[in-house]
């Protein structure tokens, strides 16, 4: 696996790379690289050419990830908040990595990032299509001393971070839906997923799970159920570094999180109406078997969503609570 990913990286650089290049680089037979090279194609969704006298390259170069670099470009404050920060080439899912930690052993701001993810997932059970190279696939560790319930509105919190951290890179029409997705233009962007764990009445742990898409292709976009964009595809997207991203994201989320132990949600309801997506629009709540058409009210200070229904507005929680537009 190590040789593998080591052949990535040599051809990360989108130049082309002969067969006896990569061979003494890793120190296999070129016949090896070859059959690596067909898994590295076939098994890991990576596009590449091979073309006689000249070699293999990648069809997009890749811009891996780096401990250095991401930690340079994060400011001072979250620095001093930042316990960790673990990168790896594969892993099943960040956010299981992060859960998988005893809760007596794990440190508030102990961040894992991935290249892929082989079991990536969504809300509500769904798989997260996790390409390698791709995208980005980050989770955070954080600890309170807040029961559970308090933490009700952080999804949404977070979710106002990202669309800020985006904002500040120049991305425009970037909007949430209720109560953690990242839409342009109706089609998603990024995602969010939160694991919480601990006493009722506190502490409690969370980790939050971060995946979005910065350079996705149709082929290995093919698998998602819904209309998608990549970051790549949007106006200033195309030269946003992956790593200058993740600094940014890092920088905006923990400081929302270091704020939400004083503050919750209640400061964040006017920045949520501004990024908000169905703000006064009908849309249809689906809870299991049942669905209730009616007007999007906004949010309440627990991070409910308010809906006008037959004249009467109620709050609605997450969980497996759905939203979709009325068209």
């Amino acid at each position: 696996m190590e040789t593998r990913f080591n052949i990535i990286r040599l051809l990360a650089d989108g130049q082309f790379h002969s067969g006896e290049e990569l061979a003494e680089a890793v120190g296999i037979s070129r016949a090896g690289i070859w059959k690596h090279l067909k898994h590295i194609r076939d098994r890991m969704d990576i596009s590449l050419f091979a073309v006689k006298g000249r070699g293999y390259k990648l069809a997009e170069p890749i811009e891996f990830l780096d401990q250095d670099s991401i930690c340079t470009g994060l400011n001072p404050d979250t620095r001093t908040l930042l316990a960790r920060v673990e990168i790896h080439d594969q892993i099943d899912s960040t956010n299981s990595y992060l859960m998988q930690i005893p809760a007596q052993e794990s440190t508030s701001g102990h961040v894992c990032i991935a290249e892929q993810q082989t079991s990536g997932r969504g809300r509500r059970g769904r798989d997260w299509v996790s390409p390698f190279g791709s995208n980005i696939y980050l989770s955070i560790n954080w600890r309170y001393g807040l029961g559970l319930a308090d933490l009700s509105g952080l999804s949404l919190a977070a979710g106002i971070a990202v669309a800020r951290s985006l904002e500040s890179l120049g991305i425009e029409e970037v909007g949430l839906k209720w109560p953690n997705d990242l839409l342009w233009r109706g089609r998603k962007l990024a995602g969010l997923l939160l694991e919480v764990s601990g006493e009722h009445s506190g502490p409690s742990r969370v980790v939050i799970g971060l995946g979005m898409n910065t350079r996705l292709s149709d082929l290995q976009g093919a698998d998602i159920d819904q209309p998608w964009v990549d970051l790549s595809s949007l106006p200033g997207g195309e030269d946003i570094s992956r790593n200058q991203l993740v600094s940014v994201l890092l920088d905006t989320l923990f400081h929302t999180l270091s704020r939400f132990e004083s503050q919750g949600l209640a400061c964040e309801i006017d920045e949520w109406s501004r990024f908000d997506l169905y703000h006064g629009k009908e849309v249809a709540l689906q809870m299991g078997d049942n669905r209730i058409d009616g007007i999007h009210r906004g949010i309440d200070a627990s991070g409910a969503l308010l809906l006008e229904h037959q004249g009467v507005t109620r709050p609605y929680h997450g969980g497996e609570v759905s939203l979709r537009p009325v068209v």
